[in-house]
């Protein structure tokens, strides 16, 4: 956590939704080194609920215009990612903007070039990093425990029989889907642990009658000796583990039991006793060889905590250290992202070069 004594950023989010009241305003609330100063509301006004002290505005446009806002989080629908963020940097603010970064390279390229041009910051809001069942999953790969890694499946799978109330997320167009929404965590995460892949291949459906958009995607990413699968659906009551891993040593199996989504809808503060706490019966599986020995053990995760993003943010920001996510990071996965959708219309594997 920030010092108490720091210059807090003045921040605004552009949106008061899911978002903006569970995954963003109770951090930038409770860390001191963040202000909770506005908030654009086009029509409900329902921040100062839980926020007096918030300013709400009526446009973008006035809210950009208020010299005090030094950082401001696109959290609205992902085809407004572009465009909202661009009118933020040209505003001479800081910017995060949520996953997906953008709906396409050329714009990710485009906000990048603006924000070298105007001197700011830019990050994409990637949290998935770091929950808590994740956190053991890099562990365990960085350490070597399984040996060389080369069969990974990652999935988050959900039941839904009915479509979002959000529709945007359910309305053909640009950035809508499942595959935009949640492949975008799990592109994220396989890049972390194990880079750039050689190729990827994608299959997007729809597997519900009553979907309009994308809501089952299997992606394959080829690397020279390694396969690593990405799945998700809208339609698997009973899940499976979401992280299966195995190596040339051993496998790690572990579900996806990260608290902290189910905490803040709820209402926890962040940082509350127990934060990012797995509960005793969700530890991983590890089986493996050490010192030329089997074992098979359950292994207790690391906390989860999104607020070390924002507290790499605020250092990043004040003190130029290295951002907790880069816009180089949130195209790759861009990249990813364009590489799958065209691998699955065209019923083939994908080359993947990133320059």
């Amino acid at each position: 956590m920030i010092n108490a004594m720091s210059t807090p950023l003045q921040t605004a989010l552009c949106s008061f939704g899911m978002s903006g009241k569970v995954f963003h305003a109770p951090f930038i609330h409770t860390n001191p080194g963040f202000n909770f100063y506005a908030v654009w509301e086009r029509s409900k006004k329902t921040a100062h609920q839980f926020y007096p002290q918030v300013k709400s505005f009526d446009t973008l446009e006035s809210m950009l215009a208020d010299e005090t806002i030094e950082l401001v989080i696109i959290n609205t629908p992902n085809v407004t990612h572009f465009e909202y963020a661009k009118m933020a940097l040209k505003a001479g603010k800081h910017v995060i903007v949520e996953k997906p970064f953008v709906i396409n390279v050329a714009e990710g390229d485009e906000l990048m070039a603006l924000a070298k041009n105007q001197n700011k910051k830019i990050s994409v809001y990637h949290n998935r990093r770091f929950d808590s069942d994740f956190r053991l999953v890099r562990s365990v790969v960085q350490e070597g425990l399984l040996g060389e890694t080369n069969q990974v499946e990652i999935r988050y799978d959900r039941f839904k029989e009915q479509l979002s109330p959000k529709l945007h997320k359910e309305t053909p167009g640009p950035g809508a889907g499942l595959f935009y929404d949640l492949g975008s965590h799990l592109i994220d995460q396989a890049l972390q642990l194990f880079g750039k892949p050689e190729a990827v291949f994608g299959d997007l459906t729809i597997l519900r009658p009553i979907s309009k958009v994308d809501d089952y995607f299997e992606v394959v990413l080829f690397y020279e000796r390694k396969r690593v699968i990405l799945k998700a659906s809208n339609q698997v009551r009973e899940g499976v583990p979401a992280y299966v891993l195995h190596g040339s040593k051993g496998s790690l199996i572990k579900s996806r039991t990260d608290v902290q989504e189910n905490d803040l809808i709820a209402g926890k503060t962040p940082g509350c006793e127990g934060w990012g706490i797995e509960p005793e019966t969700s530890k991983g599986l590890l089986h493996t060889e050490r010192n030329n020995e089997i074992v098979r053990e359950f292994i207790t995760p690391p906390k989860g905590n999104y607020m070390d993003y924002f507290d790499q943010l605020y250092k990043a920001i004040r003190f130029e250290e290295p951002l907790p996510v880069t816009a180089t990071e949130g195209l790759e996965v861009i990249k990813v992202i364009e590489a799958a959708i065209k691998s699955s219309k065209e019923g083939r594997v994908v080359k993947f070069n990133v320059q």
